[in-house]
């Protein structure tokens, strides 16, 4: 068998002549992995921060800089169906928060658990959904990951509870899926998102209480991007150091904008968390490029000029990109390869996305239930009847 093997691969070096070389000497020379200073982290109740020297192989800053483009993408194309009125109702996107996402995986296993608001279609990437399915998910087909009946907000996949549309709810579900990881003893966490426009919430402050007090498995995680729809967080906040606000919980400030800032902080509140030392809270420092929604043209509270500094200095994708071309971790021709496959993935799925068939009205009712025999549900009047299927 390793003969054949050998024989198999002479073949194809002779046949490719000198491109099988250059191939073989150009990925020889790339550095495999580099060390990099980050920004330190502020903490509170905690005894040391995140190490601020970080090591990032090449193929973990490759697999970041593809999730985070196939994001970017994702939303801009997302973007463009909605002005074309292809997508219809809310949609918050996710543009320009890309390190949060990937970083906090980094930091996690897909066996972790994660709930998010509604601003869910990067997080539903990195949970497992594909990208066909979210378009599909946006224009309401019955391909989507909640089969057309979710849109925008209500996305969900393996360990990933959605995608909730109601400010800061999601948290007391985020503490009890906490609740039942530390039941079950199962050395699984969960992320818990919200943003700065929630975290004044009453309810996140009860759950912080019930998370303490029960020394739950949770990482409550403000995605703070400055804004809470329209508000600047000085104008909506007494208090802007959100990862201060647990008060008796240990907490971090981090830069949301560097996805090893996020990953390295990640890692240190999930081993806080599974060593029965939780919850933890961590702020993201942020920012958003779109508006809140879509039917939000973003400039009317803060101005372009605020936006583009932003984007030319702060930049996620733009700065993993700068680290690993400067540290010879990849070559111009190889990232720009990584964004045409990118494009022709968005491009397959936005066709997918305006092409498959609506779900048909029959199918309305299904999924209420689970493991249930097929049940009778009552429609807008009380002689109309439909069948919920589980």
């Amino acid at each position: 068998m390793l003969t054949n093997i050998s024989n198999v691969l002479k073949t194809c070096a002779q046949r490719n002549g000198g491109a099988v070389v250059m191939s073989a000497r150009t990925y020889a020379d790339f550095t495999t992995q580099a060390t990099f200073e980050i920004k330190k982290c502020d903490i509170h109740k905690l005894d040391e921060a995140p190490a601020t020297q970080v090591v990032l192989t090449r193929d973990e800053g490759l697999q970041y800089y593809r999730t985070m483009q196939t994001m970017r993408r994702m939303e801009l194309k997302a973007d463009q169906l909605y002005k074309q009125k292809i997508i219809r109702g809310f949609c918050h996107l996710y543009d320009g928060q890309e390190a949060c996402a990937v970083g906090i995986e980094a930091g996690i296993n897909l066996t972790d658990h994660l709930i998010t608001a509604y601003r869910a279609h990067g997080y539903t990437y990195t949970r497992g959904g594909t990208v066909k399915e979210i378009m599909a998910e946006l224009t309401g087909r019955r391909g989507g990951i909640a089969k057309g009946k979710g849109g925008s907000m209500h996305m969900y996949c393996k360990n990933f509870y959605g995608g909730n549309g109601i400010v800061g709810a999601q948290v007391p579900l985020g503490a009890g899926v906490a609740l039942a990881c530390k039941y079950k003893d199962n050395n699984q966490l969960c992320v818990c998102l919200y943003g700065d426009g929630a975290a004044n919430q009453g309810q996140i402050f009860e759950t912080y209480n019930m998370a303490a007090l029960w020394k739950l498995p949770l990482i409550f995680i403000c995605e703070n991007n400055r804004y809470g729809m329209g508000t600047s967080v000085e104008r909506a906040a007494a208090s802007t150091d959100y990862y201060k606000r647990g008060e008796f919980i240990p907490g971090l400030r981090v830069d949301g904008m560097d996805v090893l800032c996020v990953r390295e902080a990640t890692r240190v509140a999930a081993d806080l968390c599974r060593s029965g030392k939780g919850p933890v809270l961590m702020e993201l420092q942020t920012y958003r490029y779109h508006g809140h929604s879509m039917s939000d043209p973003g400039v009317s509270y803060r101005t372009r000029e605020e936006i583009q500094e932003v984007r030319s200095k702060s930049d996620p994708i733009s700065l993993l990109k700068d680290r690993m071309l400067s540290n010879n971790m990849a070559s111009v021709e190889e990232l720009k390869e990584i964004d045409i496959e990118v494009r022709k993935e968005i491009e397959d799925a936005a066709q997918f996305a305006t092409t498959d068939p609506e779900p048909p009205l029959e199918e309305l009712c299904n999924h209420i239930f689970s493991n249930n025999p097929p049940v009778e549900v009552r429609g807008t009047s009380p002689w109309s009847k439909l069948k919920s299927v589980s």
